[in-house]
């Protein structure tokens, strides 16, 4: 999408919360509230700045349960 004239801010809210509202289901999901159902992402760049940081994500929370996290260090005891 930014490719094609979005901004990154702009390609990343029509992929969330505008997709929800699109498909009628932006009371429950599309945007991080209180209530909301939530899959989570995290990059270690700023997509806002480089959209393509978007294309390395290194920690993924599903339903409340991490699956993937590359960032931050576990240690075992």
């Amino acid at each position: 999408m930014v490719k094609f004239g979005l901004t990154p801010a702009q390609a990343i809210r029509a992929a969330t919360s505008s997709a929800a509202d699109l498909i009628g289901r932006a009371a429950d999901v599309g945007t991080v509230e209180a209530g909301k159902y939530a899959d989570l992402i995290a990059v270690t760049g700023d997509p806002l700045q480089n959209v393509t940081a978007l294309e390395n994500v290194s920690f993924v929370m599903k339903g409340g349960t991490v699956v993937k996290d590359t960032i931050t260090t576990k240690t075992a005891h």
